[in-house]
């Protein structure tokens, strides 16, 4: 039987800490005052976007042309370093891999010139549809050639966006607690992942557990 892995961008295959310094630089707000105001609203269950509400800008969203021009778009450097490791190993192991994301449709393009190689790459712009929708999901499904949902691992860093509901449409989820959505969150008492983990390598140790014997 053929399985998928499909992979979150953000805080799983990329590291945002210069996404959210370049915030911080073109908000001219101090990178600790922006890092503790984003923890606080993680920690409250808020959406990231309430972070500028905060911080006094509600119009957050006009900047982003500017943070990409100082940023230059997702780079080689920004990529974890278990980041193409863990794809090649995967590969070689007869998995088909994925990666399917809220992000621009610019990232696509970054990603393959960063050397993410994958069967299927989209991201939510392109999709139309954002992650927690369920519509996400089976728009990813559909890109995946519908197979049975649980044939498919996905693998994500945050609870609200990533575990719930990839596990609510049939999905292997599967959390990677890293970045501050992994650190930082916290699973409702009546969930449990198909597969916790810390690392991508670790997830390459471990992914035949998310996957029933047989």
């Amino acid at each position: 039987m053929d399985r998928w892995v499909a992979l979150d961008v953000g805080e799983t295959l990329i590291d945002e800490t210069r996404v959210w310094a370049t915030w911080s630089e073109v908000l001219g707000i101090s990178p600790f005052t922006v890092m503790g105001t984003l923890g606080a609203m993680i920690a409250q269950g808020r959406d990231h976007g309430d972070l500028f509400v905060e911080l006094g800008v509600p119009a957050w969203q006009t900047l982003w042309p500017e943070v990409d021009r100082r940023m230059g778009g997702f780079l080689s450097t920004d990529l974890y370093p278990d980041a193409i490791p863990t794809l090649g190993a995967l590969r070689k192991a007869g998995y088909r891999l994925a990666i399917v994301a809220n992000q621009p449709s610019l990232r696509t393009h970054e990603l393959h010139e960063a050397g993410i190689e994958a069967e299927v790459m989209a991201m939510s712009e392109e999709l139309g549809v954002s992650k927690p929708d369920p519509v996400f999901f089976q728009r990813t499904l559909e890109l995946l050639g519908d197979p049975d949902p649980a044939t498919v691992a996905y693998v994500g860093d945050r609870v609200d966006n990533d575990v719930l509901p990839a596990a609510a449409a049939g999905m292997r989820a599967v959390w990677l607690r890293r970045g501050p959505w992994g650190t930082i969150q916290q699973l409702p008492p009546d969930v449990a992942p198909a597969l916790v983990v810390d690392s991508l390598t670790e997830l390459v140790e471990r992914l035949d557990e998310a996957f029933p014997a047989g």
